[in-house]
């Protein structure tokens, strides 16, 4: 089972940042989840709330800053004053970082509340300029985005996200073509993990921190989970 660090090592270093991700890498995670907005100026940038209130000095919505605004908030401070300064990354800085590791990367396209028209082919170039294309499984509530993604790169690996019951979801993941299944983690029940199992459709649920669901996810057969603590749940794999 894969331990894919969500929004980086998150319950230690602010989310979606390169300390976060540094310290999912350090911890031993096997992949590393992140979320994809567009700024005013079209850069892909990484961040998971369609505002910059929450994880930020600054106030408004991602869509109305050009990069070099982002860059100028601190999104460190909110989390520990150790983390003043840290800045918003935008997808090649992880990329980068990322070159000589061999986790997956978990990309999820933010386009819901918010739709960034072009977000997909953005993505896209970025995945295949970098060589990542088959080192990364991109996700999305906007199921449409996977499909484009699909359409765009045949061969990337797509994971549908979701919260409330599907049926039969290994039948719409055959559908539209997706590798997997990222569901709240109260959908994995033995009726749909026997379906996923039998027609090939791997299983990465969110958010698995308790060291109880961690376990239980696992004894399910899941793919891999998607956890705010890998370390938790590296340590708590190898005593199983």
């Amino acid at each position: 089972m894969k331990v894919i660090a969500h929004r980086g090592a998150s319950a230690y270093a602010p989310e979606n940042t390169m300390s976060a991700f540094k310290k999912a890498i350090s911890m031993g995670a096997g992949g590393i989840e992140l979320d994809v907005q567009l700024s005013r100026d079209g850069r892909v940038v990484v961040i998971h709330d369609e505002k910059v209130d929450r994880t930020s000095d600054g106030k408004g919505w991602v869509k109305d800053f050009d990069l070099i605004d982002l860059k100028a908030l601190d999104f460190g401070s909110w989390f520990g004053q150790e983390y003043a300064g840290e800045r918003i990354p935008v997808l090649e800085e992880v990329l980068d970082l990322l070159k000589d590791w061999d986790g997956l990367l978990n990309i999820e396209i933010k386009n819901g509340l918010i739709i960034y028209p072009g977000i997909e082919e953005k993505v896209a170039e970025l995945i295949k300029k970098y060589d990542f294309v088959n080192r990364v499984i991109i996700s999305s509530f906007n199921h449409y985005s996977l499909v484009e993604m699909k359409r765009i790169l045949p061969q990337v690996k797509t994971g549908i996200l979701y919260m409330a019951g599907l049926y039969e979801p290994w039948e719409y993941a055959k559908r539209i073509k997706a590798y997997a299944l990222h569901p709240a983690y109260y959908n994995v029940v033995p009726e749909i993990m026997e379906g996923c199992i039998k027609h090939g459709v791997a299983v990465n649920p969110f958010t698995v921190d308790h060291p109880d669901l961690i376990r239980k996810m696992a004894a399910a057969g899941v793919s891999g989970i998607i956890t705010n603590v890998p370390d938790v749940a590296i340590k708590i794999l190898e005593e199983m």
